[in-house]
């Protein structure tokens, strides 16, 4: 468990330098409640000027059923407790599993008043990238003791493979027979 603040982070720098890719847009997203127009397309639109609001009891779940094995190795959440006080999380529990009925916990996250987004990164017991069907988000509690939650933004990282060597470590390619196919005609 790790208390975070968030600002910092930003997803997008990892996504535009190749390191990770978004994953979010091949899963199916549903939500334990919400009031109407603030739900799972509010918490995808990337603007931090929408969000997910739910309507129940604790625990608020937002679970990411992926229709393949998925590699996640990070996710991030924007909250912003300046605009939305008691309904900012302060306890968020990660868990991943094949299905509903055999989620285990991999992550437990304090939020201190965080502003921004929170990086939270996803291992298991052996320190490595996970491999899921199945990611639920859980909102155990949030500030001063707040009812419903508000969530900005979530965005799913997987490592991109492959990205380790860059291409000046192949050499320089100047014979005849690569220049050729050099440019698109």
């Amino acid at each position: 468990m790790s208390v975070k603040t968030g600002g910092d982070e930003n997803p997008s720098v990892e996504e535009r330098a190749g390191v990770v890719r978004e994953v979010g847009s091949h899963a199916v997203w549903s939500l334990s409640s919400c009031k109407p127009g603030f739900g799972v397309e509010q918490l995808r639109d990337n603007c931090m000027d929408t969000y997910w609001q739910s309507d129940g009891t604790l625990p608020h779940l937002v679970n990411i059923q992926f229709q393949r094995k998925t590699t996640v190795n990070q996710i991030f959440i924007y909250t912003d407790y300046k605009l939305d006080e008691s309904y900012t999380p302060s306890r968020i529990s990660i868990r991943s599993g094949t299905h509903f009925n055999d989620l285990q916990e991999v992550e437990v996250i304090d939020l201190a008043e965080p502003i921004g987004w929170v990086k939270i990164p996803i291992r298991d017991i052996r320190d490595k990238s996970i491999r899921t069907f199945m990611i639920q988000i859980a909102v155990i509690s949030n500030h001063q003791n707040g009812r419903d939650t508000h969530m900005r933004q979530i965005r799913i990282h997987s490592p991109v493979e492959g990205r380790n060597c860059p291409i000046e470590n192949y050499g320089n390619f100047s014979t005849v027979q690569f220049l050729q196919y050099s440019t698109i005609r």
